[in-house]
């Protein structure tokens, strides 16, 4: 499972973004220096998560979205496109795309409109 996959996984399962994770984190005083013990223990207690999906998220609180190049296109089971990571969320994205379609369709329907009226 690629590293990107393991915060869209997170994601499904909490309803909450990386970006969010890092927010909630920072409010609780978890930073980069913080262990990364503690961190994995306040991600199962308060969301269940088990202790892959939680380094997965100790190292974006601990370092933000970049990663080591070392899997970056290897094809490998761990394999991901870029080296670094999208935090703001599956459905972030998805609702930013949806809204830009909307716009595109809506500007398309009244020049269409505008159109037929000439």
């Amino acid at each position: 499972m690629s590293f990107q996959a393991y915060l869209d996984n997170i994601e499904a399962k909490t309803g909450k973004t990386p970006n969010e994770f890092i927010a909630l984190a920072k409010a609780k005083g978890f930073g980069p220096d913080t262990k990364a013990g503690e961190i994995v223990a306040w991600l199962k207690d308060d969301f269940d998560l088990g202790r892959g999906h939680a380094m997965a998220l100790v190292h974006v609180i601990k370092n933000g979205a970049a990663i080591s190049d070392k899997h970056v296109n290897s094809g490998g089971t761990h394999s991901d496109p870029s080296n670094t990571l999208r935090l703001t969320g599956v459905r972030k994205t998805s609702a930013k795309k949806t809204a830009a379609k909307k716009a595109t369709e809506q500007a398309a329907k009244k020049t269409a409109k505008k159109s037929a009226r000439k």
